[in-house]
């Protein structure tokens, strides 16, 4: 395995742990299967980790769903494919994080409140969860990191308009 500034580079076919670190909330942990990762870019594929379906109102996820997630050690976001047990996309769910890592056989991604959802068709792309961004008390704790979050959201709305195109 190479060495990159943010851990070791993960192996395609292997298994990898995602920890969406969520604080003060519990993490969030599940398995995925490492499909590439360049050293920069890791990408893996899990299935939806809930037991039970969640309507979001805007989409439903539920069991057999199949989350392609891509992850960066040097941007600010993660951007989710999500298709439903039958192979049929539903759409781009995308988080603000923090970069993230890998630490031995987990890939760590502190979440950062601000989610943008993108319908397969792009009619509908929805900023989500300002309110709980707000909530964290980021922007007074960490001002530098909250600009580059709420800059994240404008970039992956920018990414959706572009059909994701550049990810």
């Amino acid at each position: 395995m190479t060495r990159h500034g943010s851990g070791r580079t993960l192996t395609a076919g292997d298994t990898v742990t995602v920890r969406l670190v969520k604080a003060p909330r519990p993490d969030k942990s599940y398995p995925a299967s490492v499909l590439s990762d360049d050293g920069v870019h890791v990408v893996v594929r899990a299935p939806w980790s809930d037991p039970v379906a969640r309507d979001m109102g805007f989409v439903r996820f539920e069991p057999g769903d199949v989350f392609t997630e891509h992850y960066w050690r040097d941007r600010w976001y993660s951007v989710k494919e999500v298709h439903d047990a039958s192979g049929v996309f539903k759409g781009w769910y995308c988080d603000v994080t923090r970069p993230a890592e890998v630490r031995d056989d987990v890939l760590v991604v502190p979440d950062l409140d601000l989610d943008l959802w993108a319908s397969a068709d792009r009619s509908q792309v929805l900023r989500l969860d300002e309110d709980e961004f707000l909530d964290s008390g980021l922007t007074e704790r960490d001002p530098v990191a909250a600009a580059r979050a709420r800059q994240a959201l404008d970039e992956l709305a920018d990414l959706a308009a572009e059909g994701f195109s550049k990810i």
